[in-house]
């Protein structure tokens, strides 16, 4: 798809509101018409995470296709993954509407969806229906209601174990009140305990072991990342997203939708969560796989999150602003960084800027 038609058909969404701009999206990629743009395969960009092997490093991240209604035309957009979600057990509408604001100054977006999803049986059906080799991770959370949240996720684990190729527990959404209580150190504890009990129950039964990733928010005290750490290397995690939405509103120009209550992400979210990922690397250490998200709107801002300690690295917001060729213009970027460093693999610049983006304050 070429700028000056994504430029033509932005101009076009942004005159709807952002939610039904959304739902437009989605049809349009179910019904084709938005085409494939699918980069080259270039092996310094093939990744072996988790036991997995991504044939890029770019993912769409949990929140676009809530309900696993596109998944495989998304990859076909040039992404090396995708995630769907985030889904709950039971169907909810989520928080009253309007609930998605585009900042437009700032290219950012405020959200207080707060998880509105089919449920588990509607996603499930559709993900049934998807390529075996398509690399479709399943974010998965709590109903708002839920009188038993981490059973909730041990649901996701077990509904979803057939189809996922990876699985996100979301205890970071600020738009679900109480959930990022599970990341205090107890509490986060007792769900990872649940949570891998459940998967390896479930590999026993499959013969195959799936990932599990924790995804975490970017508000966190030093004293929370190190509680973090502890817990998922306590638990032989399989890896961490980092990170959510953020609750800040600092540096923000537009100023009257950044009075809206939600989690900010896009472009004001990159340093933040940059920094965060980097701390995590260094407590965590270099083997933990850790995917680096937010503010991710170009080949380099993808891999300077890679030089921050990221192994692979998901988008969302940003496409909002350049369009559904982006994860085709940053792995093509990818592949000339890798020219112009003459590097074997985009993995050689991993942790190269760790200790620069841990001493950022953000």
């Amino acid at each position: 798809m070429t700028r000056p038609f994504e430029s033509l058909a932005r101009r076009g969404l942004f005159l709807l509101d952002p939610e039904a701009a959304h739902g437009l999206s989605i049809r349009a990629l179910k019904s084709g018409f938005v085409p494939s743009c699918a980069a080259p395969v270039d092996r310094r960009l093939v990744q072996t995470v988790a036991g997995l092997t991504f044939a890029n490093p770019i993912g769409m991240a949990a929140g676009y296709d809530k309900n696993a209604e596109v998944p495989e035309a998304i990859l076909n957009l040039g992404f090396g993954f995708t995630e769907i979600g985030t889904v709950t057990p039971r169907p909810q509408a989520g928080n009253d509407k309007p609930r998605l604001f585009r900042l437009v100054e700032d290219e950012a977006v405020i959200n207080r969806l707060g998880f509105n999803n089919e449920g588990h049986g509607a996603a499930l059906a559709r993900l049934r229906g998807c390529s075996s080799q398509a690399l479709v991770g399943v974010n998965i959370g709590a109903n708002k209601d839920s009188a038993d949240r981490i059973a909730d996720y041990v649901a996701g684990i077990r509904t979803f174990y057939p189809v996922a190729r990876y699985f996100t527990a979301n205890i970071s959404s600020p738009n679900t009140p109480g959930l990022r209580d599970l990341q205090a150190r107890e509490s986060l504890a007792a769900l990872l305990s649940a949570v891998l009990a459940a998967r390896d129950e479930e590999a026993g039964k499959a013969g195959k072991r799936t990932p599990v990733f924790l995804k975490i928010a970017p508000d966190l005290t030093e004293e929370g990342m190190e509680d973090i750490a502890a817990e998922v290397l306590a638990h032989d995690l399989d890896g961490l997203i980092v990170s959510n939405t953020t609750l800040s509103r600092e540096g923000l120009k537009d100023q009257r939708q950044a009075k809206e209550t939600g989690g900010l992400s896009g472009r004001p979210l990159f340093e933040k969560s940059t920094a965060v990922l980097a701390r995590m690397r260094k407590r965590v250490g270099p083997n933990m796989p850790i995917i680096g998200v937010g503010g991710v709107g170009s080949a380099e801002t993808a891999a300077e999150k890679i030089r921050a300690g990221a192994d692979l690295v998901q988008l969302y917001s940003c496409m909002v602003y350049e369009g559904p060729g982006l994860p085709g213009r940053i792995v093509r970027g990818l592949s000339a960084l890798c020219d112009r460093e003459k590097l074997t693999s985009i993995r050689d610049i991993r942790d190269s800027r760790v200790d620069y983006w841990a001493g950022r304050k953000v």
